[in-house]
């Protein structure tokens, strides 16, 4: 039996990425998240409009979306509730929000230099995605957010979670242990729990040589 429910939020949670940007000063921010997807490459990032991020991603029009895996939970937690905006909008210091200016710092996490942005990369996360903002505007009814079209101009991945075949390596998505966040708490993926047509299919033959595929339009 289903129920009619009216909640306050329809979030049923993303894997968590953190953005990196620069402030006007030049210093770096990072902010966590999860309303994030891809298409290609191509990626859509949901950002509340009263952000730090979401003003430097509007400025600059460049960023960095760095995956974490679970062993990076604690790291992404100690940026919960630190905002790199100053003053801190008094919505956001309702909620229990403080300004920090030393994102990584706080966080314990160490910034690597990109190659195709300024925003720097965040080293202890296995991947590193560089971008470019092609697109944004207000998005949502009765919430405060900005809706972000970013082309990825750079791919990062660590060796280990890497399979050599075909034209291109890819990612195992056995090895791959993203961190999740679903109604605002944190899980990593189970087991594979059932073998996948798609994945044995010429589409994923045809990705990994090269061949142009766009996942998810059947």
């Amino acid at each position: 039996m289903h129920r009619t429910i009216d909640p306050t939020i329809l979030y049923f949670g993303t894997p968590v990425a953190l953005i990196s940007t620069l402030n006007d000063d030049g210093s770096a921010n990072i902010a966590p998240m999860s309303s994030v997807w891809w298409l290609g490459w191509s990626c859509m990032l949901g950002l509340g409009s009263m952000g730090q991020t979401s003003d430097n991603l509007i400025r600059s029009r460049e960023c960095v979306i760095n995956l974490p895996s679970v062993d990076q939970v604690a790291h992404v937690d100690r940026l919960a509730l630190t905002t790199g905006k100053n003053p801190v909008p008094e919505r956001k210091q309702q909620w229990g929000y403080r300004y920090e200016a030393e994102k990584f710092r706080e966080a314990g996490l160490t910034p690597l230099p990109s190659e195709t942005v300024a925003p720097p990369r965040v080293l202890e996360c296995p991947v590193h995605m560089e971008g470019v903002v092609h697109h944004y505007r207000p998005f949502g009814k009765n919430v405060s957010a900005n809706v972000f079209e970013v082309h990825i101009t750079r791919l990062h991945v660590d060796d280990a979670l890497l399979v050599d075949g075909g034209a291109r390596p890819h990612v195992d998505p056995l090895r791959w242990r993203p961190l999740i966040m679903s109604f605002t708490r944190f899980f990593g993926l189970s087991d594979e729990v059932h073998p996948s047509r798609l994945a044995e299919s010429p589409f994923m033959t045809f990705a990994q040589q090269g061949t142009p595929a766009v996942a998810g339009a059947r």
